[in-house]
């Protein structure tokens, strides 16, 4: 097996981790691992589609900011993507984050970074117009979020008419980016009112304060005593500030809700300074009124901002520096086997609750076999809990003096807990996986995945739901959905007639869908959203795909033998077969993928020698912003080669094969046509 098969396979497997995550957290509010957890599956995905850079798909969740929004709101396109930002953990990073920087901007000397404590919350936008507020929506996925323009007019910290108090005029339009948070005074008080009424309690700040602001009613919303903070705006150049600090002076001025504390920001021209800081605010973390899980680093000059410019997932001005864990000890009580989609068996603790940050958890993966064995984790024995400010934290390790007596290993089960079937462990697999496709665990999984958001997104087919129909013996396949009655769904306990007839007219909705999203949604092993993608691109068709083999589906640059077999397999089971059949019986219509439309769509650039406009770095950047692609040497597949100073051996390459060889002048011309 070639290492770039296993890597595929892994790159796989995290991005679907990843955005089934990324939907628990951003759509459901519902997240079931912590911050640290995820972020660790984020940086292991980065890493490996940076050391593998052909194998990294161009919807990867490194690339994009979250979950697409849900449908209760109406969509609203940010015409400035709102973006997420890069994380460090350490200060080395920080250090990492500084040399990046200066080596993209071509600068030896010590640059200014404004800091200021990171908000756990919902990052918002609102977009003013004449001074008065039109529209304010979520980040969503960063391209699309959701008007909750309403629900955000309620709030006392958001102003509807924007103020001049100092001599910086007004814009005609405005779009500020915010962070509403719910204060922790409003939290605990909100919560206990739910306990009195035997409502669950919010888990934590931020999934109150996204709950409160996704209520249809605004009158809720008011009562959650939700506020904001103010600190940055689309396009910034044109207000005729300098600086970051600037800028949020400019927002306080027109009563806009900034966080000016002399505490809470500063701008530090030295790293050294930066740490100091860090230590400072994270000392001071307890007594902020707010939950905060870091602090963020800005480039302080507003030009070299615009310079640096962003990736498709983030600004590279600018990084979240996370604080460490918070920890508590509590004991497992017991240890649950779940079966997932693919069948892969997971463990998860069930723990004593216990309150870590104002957040009281209970629950926690334990990935797998080895996991379980490496940390020997144990029922019965007081584990050391850490948190990030998410609902599933990290079993850190087992406190092995306060162990009692009698406590045996943890074994997996033999037998799948869904269908008793005989588990197995393929070679070079971490998780044990129950192969019986009859397995209720993995239908009900298998029926979730269909309508996911990222699938078909068939709104109202939730968990709950899916259970009711299978215990009742109503579906067992995804194409069991569309036999579904008016009269059996009514029937269902707690499913009134609208919400039965809803039911049925998103079921009608989703037989019209991409053929990216078919194919996601049929669940094949290994085929996240990404490779999806770059399938629908290739053949179009589904037929064209059902077809293929093995030599046709290896020759695809991001698929390898693994991969292309498991397609193979997939489509030759008469089972999945005659799944697909009685889909497209019930007449689905596929539609082929939309091309790229930038400018260099589909033109691939090589760089050699030094420019004298523009950092390698930022050529780079601008190629890829305008659709065009990157290689790093001269083949028959290369539209042009970019020549700087000293071009090398590349030259003479691309002389060799006919490429186009464009001179600085030439390029720069060409990006902007």
């Amino acid at each position: 097996m070639k290492t770039s098969d296993t890597v595929q396979e892994r790159i796989a497997h995290l991005t679907s981790d990843i955005e089934r995550h990324n939907r628990l957290y951003y759509q459901d509010d519902a997240p079931e691992i912590s911050d640290d957890e995820y972020d660790q599956l984020f940086r292991e995905l980065k890493d490996l589609e940076a050391a593998y850079p052909e194998l990294a798909a161009p919807d990867s969740p490194t690339r994009r900011v979250g979950a697409d929004p849900v449908e209760k709101f109406a969509q609203v396109r940010h015409p400035t993507p709102m973006l997420s930002l890069d994380n460090a953990f350490t200060s080395e990073e920080v250090r990492d984050f500084d040399a990046r920087i200066k080596r993209f901007l071509g600068q030896d000397g010590p640059i200014a970074y404004l800091v200021e404590p990171k908000i756990d919350g919902v990052a918002i936008e609102l977009v003013y117009e004449g001074g008065r507020l039109v529209q304010a929506s979520t980040r969503g996925n960063g391209l699309v979020g959701e008007d909750v323009t309403t629900n955000i007019k309620t709030m006392q910290a958001v102003p509807l008419n924007l103020v001049k108090r100092r001599k910086l005029p007004i814009p005609d339009r405005l779009e500020v980016r915010g962070e509403v948070y719910m204060p922790l005074e409003a939290f605990e008080k909100l919560n206990e009112a739910r306990r009195a009424k035997g409502e669950p309690p919010f888990a934590n700040p931020r999934n109150a304060a996204a709950g409160s602001l996704r209520q249809l009613d605004h009158r809720i919303t008011a009562r959650r005593r939700l506020s904001m903070f103010c600190y940055a705006v689309a396009r910034p150049e044109a207000l005729g500030v300098e600086t970051q600090y600037e800028l949020l002076q400019a927002l306080n001025s027109w009563e806009l809700r900034v966080n000016l504390n002399p505490n809470d920001l500063e701008v530090c021209e030295d790293l050294d300074r930066i740490f100091d800081f860090y230590r400072r605010l994270e000392q001071r973390r307890e007594e902020l009124p707010f939950e905060i899980d870091g602090m963020v680093i800005k480039v302080n000059d507003l030009a070299l901002q615009s310079r640096l410019g962003d990736t498709a997932r983030s600004p590279r001005w600018a990084m979240a520096y996370k604080f460490s864990l918070v920890g508590a000890e509590t004991v497992v009580e017991a240890i649950d086997v779940q079966v997932g989609r693919t069948g892969a068996l997971t463990p998860v603790a069930i723990m004593t609750p216990v309150r870590i940050g104002g957040v009281m958890v209970s629950r926690a993966t334990l990935h797998n076999e080895d996991e379980v064995r490496r940390k020997d984790v144990r029922v019965g024995d007081t584990v050391v809990v850490q948190r990030a400010g998410d609902v599933i934290p990290e079993v850190a390790g087992v406190v092995g003096d306060k162990r009692p007596p009698g406590t045996v290993p943890f074994a997996m089960p033999e037998t799948c807990p869904s269908c008793d079937a005989p588990v197995v462990r393929l070679p070079g697999e971490a998780a044990l996986r129950c192969d019986n496709a009859s397995c209720p665990a993995q239908i009900r999984e298998h029926l979730y995945h269909f309508g996911s958001k990222n699938a078909l997104d068939i709104d109202g087919l939730g968990g709950k739901l899916i259970d009711q129909l299978m215990d009742k013996g109503l579906v067992s396949s995804p194409a069991d959905l569309y036999d579904l009655t008016l009269e059996q769904l009514a029937d269902l306990p707690r499913m009134a007639d609208k919400s039965a007839r809803n039911l049925l007219e998103a079921l009608e909705r989703s037989r019209r869908t991409t053929l990216e999203r078919f194919i996601y949604a049929l669940g094949i092993r290994h085929v996240g959203r990404g490779l999806a993608r770059v399938l629908a691109e290739r053949f179009q068709a589904l037929e064209p795909l059902r077809r293929a083999e093995i030599e046709e589906l290896e020759a695809i640059d991001e698929i390898g033998p693994k991969v292309a077999a498991s397609l193979v397999s997939f489509m030759l089971n008469s089972r999945n077969h005659s799944l697909i059949e009685r889909l497209l019986d019930i007449g689905f219509t596929l539609e082929p993928p939309m091309g790229n439309t930038g400018r260099l769509a589909g033109r691939t650039f090589v760089l050699t020698g030094a420019l004298e406009g523009l950092t390698r770095a930022e050529a780079k950047a601008r190629i890829q912003a305008a659709g065009g692609k990157i290689s790093s040497s001269v083949s028959r597949n290369t539209d042009y080669l970019v020549v700087g100073d000293k071009p090398g051996r590349k030259a003479r390459e691309a002389a060799e094969l006919g490429v186009a060889v464009l001179d600085e002048k030439a390029f720069v011309e060409l990006l902007k046509e």
